[in-house]
């Protein structure tokens, strides 16, 4: 059974005239992404994959999580909707797959696939979710959330 964790990046600092995709971590984010990181393997909970988003604060969400997965850096993450990143998703064919992105996309992903009415998504909210037959089968209403945490380091 395919399973997917949808990871929103930690704590963002907003330094004057950074651009939006560069900005970094702020400290509460670096330690919260620790904490994911834990929450993670003490959930015994091992993604084969990581697919996660070009900017700055979603690679440094991915290096606090302390996992050693293959990683692809996709700039499809950044800036789209839920559907063009559901678009990817159905391209993958490993067990358990994370993903690491943003909002709105990421809480509108979760919401759409598992028909949810989880109305709060903030930094660092980590949603597993599994459904039935291969990746190419996910579609909006097909999956079920199994589990939902919000790490605060």
């Amino acid at each position: 059974m395919p399973t997917l964790i949808v990871l929103r990046h930690s704590k963002a600092a907003s330094p004057l005239g950074t651009p939006d995709a560069d900005r970094p971590l702020a400290g509460r984010g670096r330690r919260d992404a620790e904490q994911a990181g834990d929450e993670l393997r003490a959930a015994e909970l091992s993604p084969d994959h990581v697919i996660c988003s070009t900017s700055l604060r979603t690679r440094q969400t991915l290096e606090g999580l302390g996992l050693d997965v293959p990683v692809d850096f996709e700039p499809r993450v950044y800036g789209n909707d839920a559907d063009d990143i559901l678009d990817l998703l159905r391209e993958q064919s490993v067990e358990t797959l994370l993903l690491v992105g943003h909002n709105p996309s990421a809480h509108q992903l979760v919401v759409g696939l598992t028909g949810t009415s989880e109305d709060h998504f903030p930094t660092s909210a980590t949603a597993v979710i599994e459904f039935d037959g291969e990746w190419s089968d996910l579609w909006p209403g097909t999956a079920r959330l199994v589990s939902f945490w919000v790490p605060r380091g």
